[in-house]
This record gives structure tokens, sequence and C-alpha cells, in this order.
């Protein structure tokens, strides 16, 4: 059982939880991920590793609210447990030698993209982050990329703070002003990944896409994880979840996420109805 040290909202349906896993602590690295079960008969959910402090023992994981499972874990308090906290596992992101870096984060995927960010600092990489949200309530973690980049620009579809736009406008700026990166990293929504894979490729720029597919057993086994990469299949949870995102087959991968929204909304109903019929977990 791993003890929840720590909760907190960081917007309406976005929470960062603390959890206390020693072990994970000492391994985890940046672009790697947990498999969380809320309870013993929980789904098995992956969650990128946030941040961690090996000296506490403390991993930090943000996830959304979106369906049933993710609604059992956000209805766990600080001091409960978790039925499970597995990991680290998947390829870390590949970071050494990066010295000029563009992050580029989507909504909840700038979780992910904030632990690149910290590390290119640490390693002494120039940072220029650029991260996207629906409207200025879906804002989150702006503070902290602010303290990890050396140029940071926030984006909000509807204007309503930052700038207006995608995060492709800012990027597209600099890229046909002349700047050049070592590496964009991009980490997202499906679409924003493929525009930002689409802007960056005629400058030749290596970009790095984050995938998200639907995954359960983390170790490669059960092949849902599954996405096509220059033609070959590949899994995220063991060869990625770093790809190239100029070889990344985005439609596809958009295909079959689609496919699961039914059994998505479906559980999301179910969890609710048992909650107002008082059935609990």
């Amino acid at each position: 059982m791993y003890r929840i040290i720590k909760k907190e909202g960081l917007n309406d349906t976005v929470v960062r939880m603390r959890v206390e896993a020693p072990l994970v602590a000492k391994k985890a690295l940046a672009g790697q991920f947990v498999i969380v079960r809320a309870d013993e008969n929980g789904e098995r959910i992956p969650l990128t590793v946030a941040g961690c402090d090996p000296s506490s023992g403390g991993v930090d994981v943000i996830f959304q609210v979106v369906g049933g499972a993710t609604m059992s874990l956000a209805a766990k308090g600080e001091g409960e447990f978790l039925a499970g906290f597995t990991g680290p596992l998947g390829t870390p992101t590949a970071l050494e030698g990066v010295k000029k870096a563009a992050v580029i984060g989507g909504g909840v995927g700038c979780a992910i993209a904030l632990p690149i960010a910290r590390r290119l600092r640490e390693l002494g990489a120039e940072v220029t982050s650029v991260v996207g949200f629906r409207s200025r309530g879906l804002v989150i973690l702006e503070e902290e990329f602010r303290s990890y980049s050396d140029r940071f620009f926030l984006m909000t579809d509807d204007g309503s703070y930052g700038e207006k736009g995608n995060v492709c406008l800012p990027l597209n700026r600099l890229l046909e002003a002349g700047e050049r990166f070592d590496t964009v990293f991009a980490v997202g929504p499906l679409v924003m990944m493929k525009f930002v894979a689409l802007a960056t490729k005629p400058y030749a720029v290596k970009t790095v896409a984050s995938m998200n597919p639907i995954m359960i057993d983390g170790t490669g086994m059960c092949g849902c994880c599954r996405v096509t990469v220059g033609g070959e299949t590949k899994f995220a949870c063991v060869d990625g979840p770093d790809f190239d995102a100029h070889l990344v087959d985005f439609d596809e991968a958009m295909r079959r996420n689609r496919t699961y929204l039914p059994f998505e909304a479906a559980a999301r109903e179910r969890h609710c109805n048992l909650y107002k019929k008082g059935g609990g977990q």
C-alpha cells in the first residue's frame, strides 16, 4: 500500500498527488511513468512521474479527472492509501547533450513536459517553454515552468490569459526568425503534437513526441499501447513513450484513442451513479 502524502487541485479537473513510494523515487527519471491503482479491484492507470524527492521517498503524479478510474483516484485523500504504484516504467527522455531545447506542452500534458524542462535546466541547457490551454481556468504549473525556462510563452485558445492561439504560433515565429533548437519536445493532445511535428519538419529540427495511447500492463505484454512509427509497430510502454515525431502516424493513434470514448463515458456514468446512491468506491 502506498500512502498519499499530499493532495492538491491544480484546477477544477486536474489533481496533483504526492505518494510515498521510496523505491520509485530513487530510480525515476524524466519521461518515465508509473501504473497506479486506487483500489484492489481498480483499473490500472498510467501516470507520468511529474517529480520526485528521493530524500523523503515522495513521488508526484498529476492527472485529469475524466473517467471512472480517475474519479476513484481523486476521491482519495491525504493519509489514505493506493493499492498499486508500480514503476518507474518506460524509457527515460533522452536529454544528455541537448544544449538548446523547446519544450511544448498542451493541457494536462504539461505535467509530463515540466520534468523535461526541469531536467534540461539542471543539465545547463537553454530552455524555451511554450504551454497551451483552452482557457485561463485550465492553466496549470505556470510558475514552475517560468522558473525552469529562459523564455516562456503561455497560450490560450480563447485569449482569456496569455496570448490567444495555439502553441504553434510562437514556435512558428521563432523558427521563421531563424531560431534553431537541438530538440523540440512535444507533450500533449495528439493533434497538438501532430501540428508541432508539421511545423518543425521543414526546418529539419529534431522533434520528440511523448505518446499516450491506451495502456494496461505497462510491460509490453498486452499490446494495447501499440503505435506506428516509421511504418513499424512500436509499444509505447517499453519502446517509448518518446518517439521521433516526424515518423509517428498520429492519425492512426487518434483513431485508436477515439475507439474507447464510449467505454470511458459509460464508466464515468456508472461511477457517478454509485456515489449518488451512497455506494462509495
